[in-house]
């Protein structure tokens, strides 16, 4: 169950930061390390900081993109000290160590960590499920990020070791899987002109976060590919030239 858990780290500056994320995760049972763009990796100072947890990094995978790092996850977590002006459901990090226990039983989940200095972009956690956040002084409640990683890790296996987590009751898409459906969604309402390209404000980033939030089983999400694909063939249909609709109908005939 814990190698369905990876730590995704975006874009770290500081390559001591990786070292020591990957020493929490290994004091914590976990090893699924995925780096996203990190700004200087493979060095000696990650090396040094990692101690005996060198094999974390030797395995980690590097990537480009974030959705790359989280394409096969079912549940993907943003880390964040600050509010943020979208709601997404928020989990402490006990909360969220029982949430990710469970999940982790049956799928990937995958917990993002942004750059020391500015945390997660909107636009990342808009592609996360959940936000956790760990209480702390509020006059000062920014961690290191090794610091915030060794916490959450330390959550996530007490919550294993207690056996103590939030069950699973049916399958949930893969992120990949979401983002199919996202392309398929802004496809049909451009062909039904619901939203134009020269004007189509926030409603694809609306929805995104609705159905994020909501977080679809994998049938209710069969459902919505379905009913998308009675929508296309309906639209097609209608604007259908002359020719195309008698072609149609001889072809019924």
């Amino acid at each position: 169950m814990l190698n369905n858990i990876r730590i995704v780290l975006i874009n770290t500056f500081h390559p001591g930061n990786i070292g020591a994320a990957a020493r929490a995760m290994k004091n914590m049972g976990l090893s699924q390390l995925y780096l996203v763009e990190p700004r200087i990796y493979p060095d000696e100072e990650a090396d040094a900081r990692a101690a005996g947890a060198k094999d974390l990094l030797d395995s980690a995978v590097v990537v480009d993109t974030l959705d790359e790092a989280i394409s096969d996850c079912q549940l993907v977590i943003g880390t964040s000290a600050r509010n943020r002006t979208f709601d997404l459901p928020i989990f402490d990090a006990h909360d969220c160590a029982r949430k990710v226990v469970g999940e982790a039983q049956q799928g990937k989940v995958a917990i993002i960590f942004g750059r020391e200095t500015m945390g997660l972009h909107n636009s990342e956690l808009q592609k996360c499920n959940y936000h956790v956040y760990i209480p702390a002084n509020p006059d000062y409640p920014v961690l290191n990020v090794s610091a915030a990683i060794q916490l959450v890790c330390y959550e996530i296996w007490q919550a294993h070791l207690k056996n103590d987590f939030i069950p699973q009751e049916e399958p949930y898409p893969l992120t990949q899987d979401m983002e199919r459906f996202y392309e398929h969604l802004e496809s049909a309402l451009h062909k039904t002109r619901f939203i134009i390209p020269q004007h189509q404000g926030k409603v694809l980033d609306k929805l995104r976060r609705y159905f994020n939030r909501s977080r679809p089983e994998r049938t209710e999400l069969n459902m919505l590919r379905g009913i998308l694909a009675s929508i296309d063939e309906t639209v097609d249909k209608l604007s259908a030239t002359p020719t195309e609709k008698q072609q149609d109908k001889g072809s019924d005939q």
